[in-house]
C-alpha cells in the first residue's frame, strides 16, 4: 500500500477506509495500515478493536479479516423462511400503493414479499434491479415492469453497475420500497454489500416517498457500508415488539413509524 492519506483523517473516515480496503483485499495488516494512513500502531490497534467490537471485522494476529458471514444462506433459502410477521409487514406496505404510480422496488426478500402482496388488478409502472421481483410483478396484467440490468450478485439476486445506475437515475418515482440490511438512528441505513450502496443511493434520490420495511432485529444494527442517513426514509414499517426506545429514536428524526402486531 502507498501512503496516500494524511494523518489528519477523521477517525470515522479512516475506519470506513479500512473497511473498504478489507473488502478490496480480503485482509489487512496493522503494519500496512500504519504506513497507509501515517498514524501510530496504537491508533490502528484502537481502530481495529472498535471495528471488531462493532462486529464489522474479525481481529487476527497482526491485522484483520472480514467478519464471518451472518448466515451463509442464499436468497432462495432466506425467502423460503419468510415468517407470518414479515408477510403482515409486506401487506401493510403493499396497501400504500395506488393505481397509476411509478414505484421503485429495491432488492431483498422483504421487497419481493411486498411485490407478491399487491392486488392482482393494480395498475402501475414498477422499476427494479431484482429479476425475482420483476418476474413476480410480471404476473400482474396491468403492471409495466422496467428491469435495470447489470452484473448479478448471486447472494442478493440483484444487478448493480453503471447500466443499473443510469436507468434508475433517469426515473422520477412516486414511491420507493427500500431494502434494509441495517438501520441505526445515528449511523443511518447501512449495507453488508459494497456494490449495493450506489444503487440504493440512486433509488433514494429518485423517489418522492421512501418506505422501509424491516423486522425488529435490523433496528439499531450497523453494517460496514453506509448508504444514507435515516432522514432519507419517510415511513418505517416494523414489528410491534421492538427494542425499548427504538420507535421514539426514529420518530425524533422525522420518520412516520407504523407497527404491526402479528
Amino acid at each position: 500500500m502507498h501512503n496516500t492519506h494524511a494523518a489528519v483523517d477523521l477517525p470515522s473516515l479512516r475506519k470506513q477506509k479500512i473497511l473498504l480496503l478489507l473488502e478490496r483485499d480480503g485482509k489487512v495488516t496493522a503494519s500496512e495500515l500504519v504506513e497507509h494512513f501515517a498514524v501510530s500502531q496504537d491508533t490502528i490497534r484502537r481502530d481495529l478493536g472498535e471495528l471488531a467490537s462493532a462486529g464489522l471485522l474479525q481481529r487476527v494476529h497482526g491485522g484483520a479479516l472480514p467478519r464471518p458471514k451472518d448466515t451463509g444462506k442464499d436468497f432462495f433459502t432466506r425467502f423460503g423462511e419468510t415468517t407470518a410477521t414479515k408477510r403482515h409487514l409486506a401487506q401493510l406496505a403493499a396497501d400504500r400503493v395506488e393505481d397509476g404510480q411509478i414505484v421503485l422496488f429495491d432488492s431483498g426478500t422483504t421487497t419481493l414479499q411486498i411485490a407478491q402482496s399487491l392486488p392482482h388488478s393494480i395498475k402501475l409502472t414498477a422499476v427494479t434491479h431484482s429479476p425475482m421481483i420483476a418476474i413476480a410483478l410480471s404476473e400482474h396484467p396491468n403492471v409495466t415492469v422496467i428491469l435495470a440490468g447489470g452484473q448479478l450478485n448471486p447472494v442478493t439476486m440483484a444487478a448493480s453497475g453503471h447500466e443499473a445506475l443510469r436507468l434508475i437515475q433517469g426515473i422520477k418515482a412516486d414511491l420507493l420500497f427500500t431494502g434494509v440490511c441495517a438501520l441505526h438512528p445515528q449511523v443511518g441505513i447501512s449495507s453488508l454489500h459494497f456494490e449495493e450502496v450506489a444503487v440504493k443511493q440512486a433509488m433514494l434520490d429518485s423517489a418522492s416517498h421512501v418506505v422501509a420495511v424491516t423486522l425488529a432485529d435490523k433496528l439499531g444494527a450497523v453494517e460496514p457500508f453506509v448508504v444514507a442517513p435515516c432522514s432519507r426514509i419517510h415511513t418505517l414499517i416494523t414489528e410491534w415488539h421492538v427494542p425499548p426506545g427504538s420507535v421514539e429514536a426514529y420518530e425524533c428524526l422525522g420518520l412516520e413509524v407504523m407497527q404491526v402486531d402479528a
